[in-house]
This record gives structure tokens, sequence and C-alpha cells, in this order.
């Protein structure tokens, strides 16, 4: 069994590749892939994201402004805790800072990534965090909000060794996508062969980011298995072991997130 632990379910392209969601979801089913955690990127977008997951058990959610869709909603605290209030929503986020796509926006990022630790805490549900070209920015936002109290997973990653080991020693967790299978992605590859496995996630960022040998189409749930099985070859262990692990590590991590019984 493998879990997606971030994807968008509500940004793909449906009626080209997939006919709609239930279908994205059995795809998965078939490659293995039994759950998987949608992403919340808006406040105004949470509650139809929301709608349309909740006939599928299997998929949870999460409820947040990311980084690069800031707006005036980004700075309602109060609307954010009421939507990650509710008990459908197992994490926070994505939040986060991107100086790299959006430097010049770092001030109203690092005022929304506090507020979204402090809801976190709040609620005592762990974050979801997008960092790009941010390291000790985002590292002294979580410590100074507590977010080692609700843990978390820094998703998509593709920073240092270093920021990896910084933000396990706050308990969180390192997620890593179909990145790690691209041509130019050789010093990710070397973090992840480094990391502990009981601190991995596995993810697609669906639909961005398909992996090697999908680059070109959009990405899905499905794929998870491909990142899965990549990771396996680079620390020289079996897939199964990767997707019982990385499976393991995410209900740990969110733990209003409930396991279906699976064949």
């Amino acid at each position: 069994m493998l879990v997606d632990s971030h994807c968008h379910l509500d940004r793909l392209e449906y009626g080209k590749k997939h006919a709609d969601m239930a279908e994205v979801i059995a795809k998965a089913a078939r490659r293995g892939v039994d759950h998987m955690l949608c992403i919340g990127v808006s406040l105004s977008s949470f509650p139809d994201m929301l709608a349309a997951i909740k006939p599928f058990p299997q998929v949870f959610a999460s409820c947040g402004v990311h980084p690069l869709h800031q707006d005036d909603e980004a700075n309602d605290p109060e609307l954010l805790l009421k939507l990650a209030s509710d008990p459908a929503v197992v994490a926070i986020g994505e939040t986060g800072l991107d100086y790299f796509y959006a430097p010049e926006s770092a001030e109203l990022q690092r005022r929304s990534f506090e507020q979204h630790v402090a809801v976190a805490v709040a609620v005592n549900k762990p974050l979801i965090i997008h960092t790009r070209s941010a390291q000790e920015d985002t590292l002294q936002i979580l410590r100074d909000g507590g977010a080692e109290k609700v843990g978390g997973v820094l998703h998509c990653f593709t920073e240092s060794l270093e920021m990896a080991e910084a933000a396990i020693e706050l308990g969180f967790y390192i997620s890593i996508s179909g990145i790690v299978t691209f041509n130019s992605a050789a010093a990710l590859r070397e973090v992840v062969k480094a990391l502990p496995l009981n601190r991995l996630l596995v993810e697609t960022d669906s639909p961005w980011l398909a992996p090697v040998p999908f680059r070109g189409e959009e990405n899905e749930p499905a794929y998870t298995r491909t990142v899965a099985e990549f990771i396996a070859k680079l620390k020289n262990i079996s897939p199964e072991e990767v997707a019982a692990q990385t499976t393991a590590n995410f209900f740990e991590l969110f733990k209003l997130a409930k396991p279906m019984n699976v064949k």
C-alpha cells in the first residue's frame, strides 16, 4: 500500500486524460496507491475542493494558502482558523515561503506563514510546508512559532541535506516527489540516499512534476508508485519496504487520517 502524501485532485484537467476524479482514484488503486492527501492552496477554493473529495473516504484534505497564491484572503487568520477546524481537515497548508519565484512578496509570505503556524498549533494539526530558496527564514518561522508541537512535512523537497536534518530535528518529515527522477536532480538524489527512511514520505504534487518516464504528461496519484520504486533503487532496498515505511510514516504524522480497510 502507498499513500500520495501531496496531490491536487481538484486541479487536474478532467475530460482529457481522465474522465473524472473517480477514474483517477481507481487508476491509483490499481497501482497500489490506496490513499491520498488533497492539498488546499487558497481559502476561496477550499469549500469546493472539500465537496469534490467528500465521496472518497480514501482522500484526505488540508487547508491553507500557498505562498504563490497570496492575496487578501491570505491575511484572514480568522477564516483560516474556521476552515482548518473542520474535522475533515487533517493538516494545515500548504504554506511556507518561495523566494525563488516570488521574492517581491516575501514580507506577505512570511506574515501568512506565521499565521498558518499559529493556526496549526491552535488546532493541533501538522503543517505542510512549501519552501524554495528560503531555508533560513522557513526554519526560523517554524522554530519561533513552536511548530515542533505539531510537526509536519517539507513537501516536494529540493533543498539541502542540512535543511532536511534541521527540519527532522523539529519533528518534521521530508516528502519526495517525481523531481528525484529528473536528470537535473543529482544533488537531490544524494540527499535522499542520506536521509533515514523512517522520515520520508512520497508524493506526486499532481497535476505537476510527472516523474520519468511520464514527463510531459499531466501527473497523477498513480505515479506515486514510480517515485517509490525510484527511491528503493537509490537506497538499494525493496519497493515493498519503501511502501510500507512511507505509509506508516504518513499515518503517524497525519493522525486524523484514518486508513481504509484495503485488500
